[in-house]
């Protein structure tokens, strides 16, 4: 089992009553792709559930839930050599866990468009995961505030860093 760092979060967004609300989920929950999934499935959202988790500073993964679908995005499937949650996620999506020679570069893996019906298109998600400059937590961040849910995840934020 991977160390939970200070920098872990995971923040679920769902849409109530026309508005987006965004709850801290346990920071336990970065552990396991099975824990983030069954945490989600519990809000009050009849629509969409989104989670943006950041692991220590290095990637970052949003999952989305509609109904009984389950859409997934990891920023650096290289990351799974080292994080059982990214490995987790490239074995539900079926992807093989690279090789070692394989680990020069960040390889954003799963639903590319997992964004794009809320306005972050393939190409902008793929920018942001492979800028090296950012560290994942500003990623999100900045996710949030384009599709239009800044304050709420803001207000999550601070509440995961007190957890």
């Amino acid at each position: 089992m991977t160390e939970v760092t200070s920098s872990d979060f995971c923040i679920a967004i769902y849409r109530e009553d026309d508005v987006w609300e965004a709850e801290a989920l346990p920071v336990e929950v970065t552990e396991s792709l099975d824990a983030v999934i069954s945490a989600l499935r519990r809000l009050p959202s009849i629509g969409v559930v989104i989670a943006l988790i950041a692991v220590a500073d290095d990637f970052f993964v949003i999952a989305r839930i509609i109904g009984s679908q389950v859409s997934l995005f990891v920023s650096d499937l290289t990351a799974s050599v080292d994080w059982p949650l990214a490995r987790q996620v490239l074995e539900y999506l079926d992807i093989a866990v690279p090789y070692d020679e394989d680990l020069d570069q960040v390889l954003p893996a799963g639903d590319l468009s997992i964004l794009a019906d809320l306005g972050v298109d393939e190409m902008e998600l793929c920018a942001l995961s492979g800028d090296l400059d950012l560290y994942p937590d500003e990623v999100l961040a900045s996710l949030a505030r384009r599709i239009g849910f800044g304050p709420a995840f803001d207000r999550a934020l601070d509440v995961a860093a007190q957890q």
